[in-house]
């Protein structure tokens, strides 16, 4: 089991290396962070879920670097902050017509990634390396809560 450990703490930090990798370019070109393109793409994919707590809760990224990457993107007109009529003390962000092609361009490059990751499987393969890698999820998040996994 140790080797299994060993082999998942490798690939999740090649992972993350060869993944942040694919922005280089766009980073140098605009002058953002990974950071601020983590939230950047969290907005693009998951528009219904435009808090900085959904950033927060979802994309586990800690409150200070969303509050920074948020603050640098609403100052460059990437974002811009709306308060909620109903609750204001709930502040609603969205990607501006200035970022939308910034976001557009980090969903390709995403996307791009995402196709490497899986190159060489079959599509029966990627379905089944998807079902495991939810469940292997899902019990993570469970360990994390207490709670044994189903």
């Amino acid at each position: 089991m140790t080797v299994t450990i060993s082999r998942l703490t490798h690939f999740a930090q090649r992972f993350g290396k060869f993944y942040a990798r694919q922005f280089a370019p766009l980073l140098a070109r605009t002058g953002l962070s990974m950071r601020e393109i983590h939230v950047l793409l969290f907005l693009a994919n998951h528009p219904e879920q435009n808090t900085a707590r959904d950033v927060v809760e979802l994309r586990g990224l800690s409150k200070s670097q969303v509050s920074q990457a948020v603050d640098l993107m609403t100052g460059r007109d990437i974002l811009h902050r709306t308060q909620d009529p109903a609750d204001r003390r709930v502040v609603h962000l969205a990607i501006t017509e200035k970022g939308a092609p910034l976001a557009q361009e980090a969903q390709t490059i995403q996307a791009a990634f995402g196709l490497r990751l899986l190159d060489g499987l079959s599509e029966t393969e990627q379905a089944e390396f998807w079902s495991l890698l939810g469940k292997v999820l899902k019990n993570t998040e469970q360990l994390m809560e207490g709670e044994s996994p189903s």
